[in-house]
């Protein structure tokens, strides 16, 4: 779904794409894949209690570790004092423990000394393209959880069309750089930006813009709408937030990245039959307003009929309407 004709003009003229990790790349259905605890501590209680901190949550790997607690039959707990930290995690008092479940930065804040067992583990998974969040009970590191988001099938293919066509192609995500650069390799992605918080997208995007790139923005969340209204072209999932779509320029309804790859085409072709409309629009002018001035007459004895010159602008409309229903094709 294409908003407005400047959207088909800037289409054809964008030379990067910055694209969101999580959504558009992947399937946007994430996983539980791994628990693992630190001193042998019991894998269920840790996801029962990861589970009930992050029912409190927004973020959309947090539905797939309660889908995994449910799986497990681990029933959800009272919490207390819920926060959520901005691209670092969140914290709770969960059955009268104290709870953190983010990244380093959130236990770094919390001034939790990390397990360098659990973080050589948690680089092996995030090597293989899994997220991993760390937790943290008590002030101590007690585990991580992984979850990992399957990359669609169509992603790769519509990748290499676009870097096909010049455009270069740049992932953006909040992970970790090790995941981000497993899932950017599985792509042939050369170029990423890892470890991007929410509130920093649309300066990615700016800072491109200034470096003379016009940039498109794919995304699909409500932290992606400053960044699609400040990229050149905002391009939204149909399958993401009603405030991403409301920011963007374009929509790919089946939430799919060959949709940007027609999108591109279909903005070149009208671009071009626009151009060969007004072509054949003033040759027929150029052409015929002098000599039905009579141009010709001193020199040959020729004037243009009323007839032929209605006829000439016939033609004009005719063909027109017959090169822009090429489109259809």
């Amino acid at each position: 779904l294409i908003k407005n004709a400047a959207s088909l003009e800037f289409m054809e003229k964008i030379n990067l794409l910055v694209v969101d990790k999580t959504g558009t790349l992947t399937e946007g259905k994430p996983k539980l894949t791994s628990i693992i605890t630190s001193n042998n501590k019991d894998q269920d209680q840790l996801l029962q209690l990861v589970a009930s901190l992050e029912k409190g949550s927004e973020h959309p790997l947090a539905g797939a570790i309660i889908e995994g607690a449910k799986s497990k039959n681990l029933s959800l707990l009272a919490i207390e004092n819920f926060q959520s930290i901005t691209g670092k995690g969140v914290t709770a008092k969960v059955d009268g423990k104290e709870i953190a479940f983010g990244n380093s930065k959130l236990l770094e804040q919390l001034n939790i000394k990390e397990d360098a067992e659990l973080v050589k583990q948690a680089n092996d998974l995030r090597e293989s393209g899994q997220t991993v969040m760390l937790v943290g009970v008590d002030g101590k590191a007690a585990g991580i959880v992984s979850v990992s988001d399957p990359i669609k099938k169509t992603s790769k293919e519509a990748l290499h069309n676009l870097r096909a066509s010049g455009i270069r192609i740049v992932m953006l995500t909040g992970d970790n750089e090790k995941t981000a650069q497993a899932v950017a390799s599985q792509l042939e992605i050369d170029e990423i930006e890892a470890g991007v918080l929410p509130n920093r997208k649309s300066e990615v995007i700016k800072k491109f813009q200034e470096q003379g790139f016009k940039v498109a923005m794919v995304g699909d969340g409500i932290n992606d709408a400053p960044a699609l209204a400040q990229a050149n072209i905002g391009i939204a999932m149909g399958s993401g937030t009603d405030i991403a779509i409301n920011s963007a320029d374009i929509t790919l309804l089946k939430g799919d990245l060959t949709g940007i790859v027609k999108a591109r085409k279909l903005s070149q072709a009208t671009m071009k039959n626009i151009r060969q409309n007004l072509f054949f629009a003033f040759a027929y002018n150029a052409i015929g307003i002098p000599i039905a001035a009579g141009v010709l007459y001193p020199f040959f004895g020729i004037l243009l009929s009323p007839i032929i010159a209605s006829l000439a602008m016939i033609c004009s409309s005719l063909s027109v309407v017959l090169n822009a229903a090429r489109l259809k094709g």
